[in-house]
């Protein structure tokens, strides 16, 4: 078998989800709805909306399982470094059943942050890191600007210090950079990948159909599937945020994500 074939074979499976947060002004019960008709897998449920305590909790957990969705993670705004209450953050993942909970690193850039905010941010995560674990939750970093994970190099290192087996990172494209830079980041952040979120913006925050970006993203999901780990790839921030632009993209994603599943079929 040839390196090419290898990989396909190898390859772990791509699941396409929402982020909730796309849809800020719809209901638990619309979003779930709209999840379904998209013929996604899943959702990731934003903490700051749709489910700010656990009667909400309750009610996406419940939405997800009559539309036959997963819930993939929890979108929290919880950032590492403020030594808050991550029990709360926790029993919101507990309440709607979430395997992973996306968190941020801090508010600061890598290069504004001096030592003592380092190793704020480190001690941190490995403290909410060991409460996570004690119920079998993972934690992803956003890499976002304004935090310690808006680099590759800031991701990587900060993974590196706070070295725990179940904190990782997402990605997505950061704003304004080409295809081959984000791609290289991609691949950088690949071994410690959890997620990816999925948008289509150009040239800085101008919200364009997925497919505007069509080989950016057809390359990014053939290099999250050569990482031989089932990943979700969270469809967030549609132009307009219009339920009927989410479903174009929907449709986009899965047939792209379709045609790589074929491709590793074939190679079988």
């Amino acid at each position: 078998m040839d390196p090419e074939t290898r990989n396909a074979a190898l390859s772990g499976t791509l699941s396409p989800g929402l982020c909730s947060v796309t849809l800020r002004s719809h209901s638990v019960d619309d979003v779930a709805a709209l999840a379904a008709e998209a013929g996604l897998a899943g959702i990731e449920w934003g903490s700051d909306v749709h489910v700010p305590d656990a009667a909400a909790a309750a009610r996406a957990r419940k939405a997800c399982a009559n539309a036959g969705l997963r819930v993939l993670s929890l979108g929290s705004y919880y950032r590492a470094g403020t030594f808050g209450d991550f029990e709360a953050t926790l029993a919101l993942a507990a309440g709607i059943g979430a395997p992973r909970v996306r968190i941020w690193a801090g508010s600061l850039e890598p290069h504004e942050a001096d030592a003592g905010t380092w190793a704020a941010v480190v001690e941190d995560t490995r403290r909410i890191a060991a409460l996570a674990a004690g119920q079998g939750v993972e934690l992803a970093f956003e890499f976002h600007n304004r935090s310690l994970t808006s680099t590759v190099e800031g991701t990587l290192e900060l993974l590196g210090r706070v070295a725990r087996p179940n904190v990782g990172t997402y990605w997505q494209p950061a704003v304004g950079v080409s295809d081959a830079e984000a791609l290289d980041a991609l691949r950088s952040l690949l071994p410690r990948l959890m997620g990816i979120h999925c948008f289509s913006w150009w040239p800085q925050a101008e919200r364009l159909p997925l497919d505007a970006r069509e080989d950016l993203w057809r390359e990014a999901l053939a290099i999250a599937r050569s990482s031989g780990r089932d990943l979700d790839v969270m469809l967030e921030f549609v132009a307009d945020d219009s339920p009927e632009i989410l479903l174009r993209d929907a449709a986009t994603l899965r047939r792209w994500i379709g045609a790589l599943q074929a491709a590793r079929s074939g190679a079988v």
